[in-house]
């Protein structure tokens, strides 16, 4: 058995975390009654108007409905995952959009106690040219990652504070290999 620094568990090979927004669900419920609004009126419409203005009420709805919707689920949840290699970020039940961030190209890591989504414009996949780019599911902690092209990479997760450790002791590691 190994002796640990302060009595602290080595981490794991890959470490995961994930931040979740229940409220986008009743965002995608919203989305999903529009399109049935449209495809109701598709189907059993007492419209007598004419053609055109329903087709394109039917399409508005049912439009507004799918964006509405995926739009939504696509940052219900976000899941990180950090390995010996990578940092790899996945939104939503597909798991798009992704973004995957070499270790070799981060420069630090450092923890916020809370990100929001008004400090970023909204909830979702951002980007602001003075502050970088976030992904940012719902309000709470999250970290920072310091890119060696002076940009950064804002990330909401359950578990911040330990992520950041995580990170940073890879970076040690790997500078320390690399100076070896």
């Amino acid at each position: 058995m190994r002796d640990h620094p302060h009595g602290r568990k080595p981490h794991p090979d890959v470490w995961t975390g994930r931040a979740t927004n229940r409220v986008q669900w009743l965002l995608a419920l919203a989305g999903a009654a529009c399109m049935a609004l449209g495809i109701e009126l598709a189907v059993d419409s007492p419209w007598t108007g004419g053609g055109a203005p329903l087709a394109m009420a039917v399409v508005g709805c049912i439009a507004a409905g799918l964006l509405v919707l995926f739009g939504t689920l696509a940052f219900v949840h976000v899941a990180l995952k950090v390995d010996q290699e990578c940092l790899e970020v996945r939104c939503g039940h597909i798991g798009v959009p992704r973004r995957r961030i070499p270790l070799s190209e981060v420069v630090g890591a450092e923890f916020l106690p809370l990100v929001t989504p008004r400090h970023w414009g909204g909830w979702g996949y951002r980007w602001r040219p003075d502050k970088g780019t976030a992904v940012v599911v719902r309000r709470g902690e999250g970290l920072v990652l310091r890119l060696w092209d002076g940009h950064t990479f804002t990330v909401t997760v359950d578990d911040a504070e330990v992520a950041v450790r995580v990170i940073t002791e890879r970076l040690r590691t790997r500078a320390a290999d690399t100076a070896l």
